[in-house]
């Protein structure tokens, strides 16, 4: 009896501390989101790094992106993307060229959107290491998709416990790629111009770009 009784309880007790993380986990994130929502901006300046070791990719480069709500305008790779909140605009310098397109519906994929929001939902939570950062104190949560025909194999998201602002989020892909963006400034409610959002397509043209409508 006793060969039966304690592997059961060790596995009650084992299940007890996972779901105590998992909702530790989910009420942190919980207070990130709302700390988020409550701004009326938000402008991130990243580093972003891609890796397959298999695939040889090592690739490092570094981004920003301005939000508001839904809305966004990405500077990344020489290239510049915006959101209206009905049009998305890819602006592409060096081949003189910008891309119009309705939003395509969301995928599990990271965009600009969804940068700050993406851990609110379809995940499983767990708690993961602390770890100190040049004095600062970072948490990690990891996310698993609840989705088994996701991509996405997990993600880890370091929150700064003092600010309490997302610092990195590393990706796993179930093909091995690992992506990490880890924030270099986050700044909030900055004084926007009204026209950030607007796309002007006379601009453009006038400059010699091709417009092209999807």
């Amino acid at each position: 009896m006793k060969k039966i009784l304690f592997p059961l309880f060790f596995a009650i007790v084992a299940h007890a501390v996972n779901a105590q993380g998992a909702d530790k986990a989910k009420a942190l994130l919980d207070e990130v989101y709302a700390k988020v929502k409550s701004y009326d901006n938000v402008y991130v300046d990243f580093r972003f790094d891609l890796k397959n070791a298999e695939a040889g990719i090592n690739q490092e480069t570094r981004g920003d992106v301005t939000l508001k709500g839904d809305k966004y305008l990405f500077n990344y790779l020489g290239s510049q993307q915006m959101y209206d909140g009905q049009q998305v605009y890819t602006i592409v310098p060096e081949n003189e060229e910008v891309v119009m397109e309705s939003k395509s519906e969301e995928t599990d994929a990271m965009t600009p959107s969804k940068m700050l929001t993406f851990y609110q939902e379809g995940h499983n939570y767990a708690w993961d290491i602390l770890q100190n950062v040049q004095g600062r104190k970072i948490q990690y949560v990891k996310l698993t998709p609840i989705d088994s025909d996701s991509e996405i194999k997990s993600r880890l998201l370091g929150i700064d416990m003092g600010t309490k602002h997302i610092y990195k989020l590393i990706e796993t892909g179930k093909n091995g790629t690992v992506t990490t963006i880890t924030v270099n400034s986050f700044k909030t409610d900055q004084p926007l111009s009204e026209t950030l959002f607007k796309f002007d397509a006379s601009k453009y043209e006038e400059e010699g770009y091709y417009i092209i409508r999807n």
